[in-house]
């Protein structure tokens, strides 16, 4: 009886280091963090998490930086979202990278497309890795948009020729780059992408984009804006219960995704946390399971 306990003991101890293996190099993101928000994450997120500034039309660049300057302050990693169609200018990106490298030593940058027509000199995220000047800048690392369950408005031979072309382009410019996906509810469609790239030959590493904490309500409304229409389906079958679990006897939350990607073997990926619920209580959940104190 003492052995089957201790048996069971260590079969946990196995599953919470494989877990930790996927979870604990993780990112999240935050949307407009005051103060006290920025020192709410400080007390729970591990020093240098990535903490990723997202890109909303009501913040101004100002903000921007000084929410950046105020995660580097409080020991974590500010990324800064640049969406390339809202930029109106090449002096206005200028500024924008001189602000966040003087004022938050930011070294990394996300950079997309921004679904609004262009009305500056950048057309999409290419343009702006091609000739925004960032490494003249002072930025070393660059994520790209990556889409699991396609875009609904870019076709999906368009979306793997420009995924191409931004990773030579970031290389070509001394650039490191990773890709950071679109969030999905379905854990198969995310491992069937993930093997996709790497059959392709596309080596870099991977964010896997995941929901966390929030209302099946917040997250239709997000999952609509956003065109994720394959795990929409799924969600919208469920009951109303939270995300974290099951939905209708179905998984929809990061646990499932979690356990997916711990099962798939090694795919170059690592969880990247959209904040829907709010970034604290996302932050609570990303170190939960990154201590493999999640039941996937």
């Amino acid at each position: 009886m003492i052995q089957k306990s201790g048996h069971r003991f260590s079969d946990q101890i196995m599953r919470e280091e494989k877990s930790m293996g996927i979870t604990r190099n993780f990112s999240l993101e935050a949307t407009r963090p005051d103060a006290a928000e920025i020192a709410a994450l400080a007390a729970i997120l591990p020093p240098g998490t990535p903490v990723y500034l997202t890109a909303v039309p009501t913040v101004d660049p100002q903000a921007q930086v000084g929410a950046a300057a105020g995660l580097r302050k409080a020991g974590l990693e500010p990324v800064a979202h640049i969406a390339a169609r809202r930029i109106a200018s090449a002096k206005q990106l200028s500024e924008l990278l001189a602000g966040l490298r003087g004022e938050a030593d930011i070294k990394r940058l996300l950079i997309i497309g921004g679904d609004v027509e262009s009305s500056g000199p950048f057309a999409d995220a290419l343009s702006v890795i091609q000739n925004g000047g960032l490494r003249e800048a002072g930025i070393e690392d660059i994520g790209i948009g990556g889409y699991p369950e396609g875009h609904p408005r870019i076709a999906l031979s368009r979306l793997e020729a420009a995924l191409d072309q931004k990773i030579a382009a970031a290389r070509a410019a001394g650039l490191r780059v990773s890709i950071v996906s679109q969030f999905s509810f379905s854990p198969e469609r995310i491992v069937a992408w993930l093997r996709q790239l790497r059959a392709c030959g596309i080596t870099v590493p991977v964010k896997v984009g995941m929901a966390g904490p929030a209302s099946v309500t917040g997250l239709l409304r997000y999952a609509k804006r956003c065109g994720v229409s394959a795990s929409l389906r799924g969600l919208m079958s469920g009951t109303g219960r939270g995300l974290i679990g099951q939905v209708a006897g179905q998984a929809a939350g990061p646990d499932a995704i979690l356990a997916a990607l711990e099962t798939a073997g090694d795919l170059g990926a690592s969880p990247h946390y959209f904040s829907f619920g709010g970034a604290v209580e996302t932050a609570r959940y990303a170190c939960e399971a990154a201590a493999g104190r999640i039941a996937a």
